[in-house]
């Protein structure tokens, strides 16, 4: 299958899913990849995430990644460019990155929340959405069912879409 048609079933699959409120995302959640042929497939697995967290506030920490297995670190998208993270992409799912990733968390580290979470429409459905702070990101939220959201990371300037699930988890799950 071309990576086009790939990129165009997934969109055609998560405009059909039902929309979510943001209050209803609050807590914390566990994410993997949905492979769709975007050049992000397997970099953020490959580098130990582990999901995103929102707040009451609606505010988010928009990359939380495995540390230990008892600890999360949220990483500042703000630090590498997107456009950058993207073409170097093939190096992301190495086992040198993933190593370097590890070493260079704590200088990644994020001094606080790195988006706001939001009411917005996407193709006349509103629908939850993340605002990435310092990068030009945005994170649409549709539901798969009782349990799990569907993501789909839109970036400025790029029709490409990054796909991912979030499944809600509890603090003891961590």
């Amino acid at each position: 299958m071309k990576s086009t048609e790939r990129q165009k079933e997934a969109k055609e699959w998560f405009s059909s899913l039902a929309p979510v409120q943001p209050i209803e995302m609050v807590g914390l959640w566990r994410g993997a990849a949905i492979p769709s042929d975007h050049p992000l497939d397997g970099v953020l697995e490959n580098l130990g995430w582990f999901g995103k967290r929102f707040h009451a506030d609606m505010r988010a920490d928009a990359l939380l990644f495995q540390w230990r297995p008892d600890r999360l670190v949220a990483i500042d998208p703000g630090i590498l460019p997107i456009g950058l993270a993207i073409r170097a992409a093939p190096f992301g799912r190495t086992r040198i990155a993933r190593n370097w990733f590890s070493y260079l968390q704590k200088a990644l580290r994020a001094r606080s929340t790195t988006a706001s979470l939001r009411l917005q429409s996407l193709e006349r459905v509103a629908t939850a959405a993340m605002v990435y702070d310092r990068q030009p990101i945005v994170d649409y939220f549709r539901r798969i069912n009782g349990e799990d959201l569907a993501g789909m990371m839109c970036v400025k300037d790029d029709a490409r879409r990054y796909f991912f699930k979030l499944r809600r988890v509890g603090i003891t799950s961590v």
